[in-house]
């Protein structure tokens, strides 16, 4: 088995032919194109799909080999998933010559072979780049072809930096460096995700509202403030893509990512120093006007270097962990310490503020001044409920969100409804009345 630890990007069509000068820059050893052939398989029922694993026979050359991926993690388009690799002679499936622990304890391994068949196709050609960057040698990929179910396809124009040996810190340095000339864009879909939506006809995807964080049970502040930021990547990273779909909608969800980053910086500000964040937030303050200009073009704005660094600056922050270099001991036992106990303090944090802002009736220019406010708060507690159950946190923040859309779309005869309907509601967090 190994550890896949790599970054992937989407490459734009004028960027392709300058991508050689740019790993010149670095000691590079260089392969020649080859042409690869990957068939991925499934069963009828999605099995391999619903236990997060992925199954493929790759052809290069005379040469066969069978791959599986087994459940990992993506933060920011930076992919690690457990991978096992084995030669085989022709292309067909041997599946009891992967290790017998890494199957799902109900798998009848004989009955799975036989179900499974081929389910989409990626055909390209790679070219590769060995870069030795700082302390590490790092595999560039350039592939580009297509991907292929049935009748149904799209192109595949990516690069993938893969760490082969030395520091992820390196990996994360070159792609900033890279990201510098533009025409790069970090990918959240990967080859075999695309396969499996055009498998599925290629139904068009939908606006994903914003929900809850779930934090791990037991889960320490400092984990609750890595899965908030993750979260809001995972927000950013789906709704870019509907964006450069076609789906204008998909600009707020973006907006929506950033402001609960900058939400979430706010949260955890009196634990970790603004000094350890200083350069995220400068790149977001950059971003967000380009974000709000509606004439903003999502296949200028998502392929420059602007955009990219900033996402970049999030992914390295949250890979590196780099705030710890700027927290002292009290601070880190502060952080090692309960989320949900650090989410109750601050839950009636934010309700108390609400309350104040909102205690009596304002009028129309009151209530436009207070909505920044309100839409930080609401973010709050998206970010601080997710211990509680959804039948207890859903009414109250929905009261809340209903108030927020009256005053951004200016209903004003809504206004005193949901004002008193969201104050009327009780808090359902441990201690949590509101002082």
């Amino acid at each position: 088995m190994s550890v896949e630890i790599e970054l992937k990007f989407i490459v734009s069509p004028e960027a392709v032919a300058t991508l050689p000068e740019r790993f010149a820059a670095w000691p590079n050893q260089h392969s020649a194109p080859q042409k690869l052939t990957n068939i991925y398989f499934e069963t009828a029922d999605n099995y391999l799909r619903k236990h997060d694993m992925g199954l493929r026979i790759r052809g290069y050359d005379d040469s066969y080999e069978m791959t599986l991926k087994t459940a990992g993690s993506v933060v920011g388009g930076l992919h690690q998933r457990p991978e096992y690799n084995i030669a085989i002679a022709k292309p067909l499936l041997a599946l009891k010559k992967f290790p017998a622990d890494i199957w799902p304890q109900d798998c009848k391994l004989t009955q799975l072979q036989k179900a499974l068949q081929p389910l989409f196709r990626t055909d390209f050609v790679r070219e590769k780049w060995v870069v030795t960057y700082g302390e590490s040698e790092i595999e560039i990929g350039l592939d580009q072809g297509e991907v292929r179910a049935g009748e149904l396809s799209e192109e595949i124009c990516e690069l993938e930096l893969e760490l082969k040996c030395g520091e992820t810190g390196d990996l994360l340095a070159l792609a900033m460096t890279l990201a510098e000339q533009g025409g790069l864009r970090q990918g959240s879909l990967s080859k075999a995700a695309r396969g499996y939506h055009l498998a599925q006809g290629n139904v068009e995807r939908e606006l994903r509202p914003l929900t809850v964080l779930k934090p791990a049970p037991k889960s320490t502040v400092e984990q609750g403030m890595v899965a908030a930021f993750e979260l809001a990547l995972s927000h950013w990273q789906y709704h870019e893509e509907l964006w450069l779909r076609g789906d204008k909608q998909a600009r707020r969800a973006v907006m929506e990512a950033i402001a609960l980053i900058r939400q979430a910086l706010v949260i955890f500000g009196g634990l970790v120093p603004r000094k350890a964040s200083s350069d995220l937030r400068a790149r977001l303050t950059a971003l967000e006007p380009l974000l709000v200009d509606k004439t903003t073009k999502p296949q200028v704005l998502c392929y420059g270097a602007e955009y990219l660094q900033c996402k970049l600056a999030l992914t390295s922050w949250l890979i590196t962990g780099a705030w710890r270099t700027f927290i002292d001991a009290k601070s880190q036992a502060k952080l090692d310490g309960s989320f949900k106990r650090f989410s109750d303090i601050m839950l009636s944090r934010s309700a108390a503020e609400l309350k104040e802002a909102f205690t009596r009736p304002l009028n129309e220019d009151e209530y436009q001044e207070q909505l920044p406010r309100l839409t930080r708060q609401v973010l709050s507690f998206i970010l601080l409920s997710g211990a509680y159950p959804d039948c207890e946190t859903g009414p109250y923040i929905e009261n809340w969100r209903e108030l927020q859309s009256a005053v951004a779309e200016r209903r004003q005869g809504w206004y005193e409804a949901s004002r008193k309907q969201a104050l009327s509601h009780a808090p359902f967090w441990l201690n949590g009345a509101v002082r």
